[in-house]
C-alpha cells in the first residue's frame, strides 16, 4: 500500500505504476459532468478556478446527502469516460490525478502521459466505505448542481488502485491480456 497525499507533487505521480494500491490522504474536489462543463468554460473566458488546479485531484462524484451526524453520504465514484472531453484542459492548468470508474479514452491516456497524470480506479458499489475515509466535505462551487456541485473533500486513507499511469500503463488491458495468456 502507498500512502498518497493530495494535492499531489510531481515525483509521487512518477512513481505509481498500474495495480499500485493507494491509501489517499488530503484535500480532493468533487466534479461530475455538468460542473466541468463550468470549470473549462471558466478556463476558456480566462477566469479562476474555484480551487487551486496545481496538483489537484478530481473525484467522479455526485454524493448522497449528508444523514444527521456524516459529514457527507454514500460517494461512490461514477464512470469516468463522460468526463473525457473536459480533461486536457484541467490538466493543462495543473490537474494530476482523477478519481472514478471505468476504463478511459485514448485522449485522456495521451494527457496522462504529456502532463505526468494518474487516474485512480475506485470501487464501484462501495460508496458507503469510500465515504468513511471523508473527513470534510464542503461545497466550493456551483450549488445550483445539487449533488454534482464542486465540493472540496477532505480524505483519509481512501483505498484506490492506479489504473492508468503516467507512462501508458492500463490496468484494464494489462487485465484482459493476462486472462488470455
Amino acid at each position: 500500500m502507498i500512502k498518497l497525499n493530495a494535492p499531489l507533487i510531481l515525483e509521487d505521480v512518477k512513481k505509481l505504476k498500474i495495480g499500485d494500491q493507494i491509501s489517499l490522504s488530503g484535500v480532493i474536489y468533487t466534479a461530475r459532468d455538468s460542473a466541468h462543463q463550468k470549470l473549462v468554460d471558466l478556463l476558456k473566458a480566462g477566469e479562476e478556478l474555484p480551487f487551486d488546479p496545481d496538483g489537484s485531484v478530481i473525484f467522479y462524484v455526485g454524493p448522497s446527502p449528508a444523514q444527521p451526524g456524516q459529514v457527507i453520504g454514500a460517494a461512490g465514484p461514477t464512470t469516468s469516460y463522460r468526463m473525457d472531453p473536459f480533461v486536457i484542459d484541467l490538466m493543462k492548468v495543473g490537474m494530476k490525478g482523477m478519481i472514478g470508474k471505468g476504463p478511459r479514452s485514448e485522449e485522456v491516456k495521451a494527457g496522462l502521459r504529456e502532463y505526468t497524470g494518474v487516474y485512480f480506479g475506485a470501487t464501484g458499489g462501495a460508496a458507503a466505505l469510500l465515504a468513511k475515509s471523508i473527513t470534510a466535505a464542503e461545497v466550493i462551487a456551483f450549488p445550483e448542481l445539487g449533488p454534482e456541485a464542486v465540493r472540496r473533500l477532505v480524505v483519509k486513507d481512501m483505498p484506490l488502485i492506479v489504473v492508468n499511469d503516467c507512462y501508458g500503463g492500463d490496468l484494464y488491458e494489462k487485465g484482459v491480456q493476462d486472462f488470455r495468456k
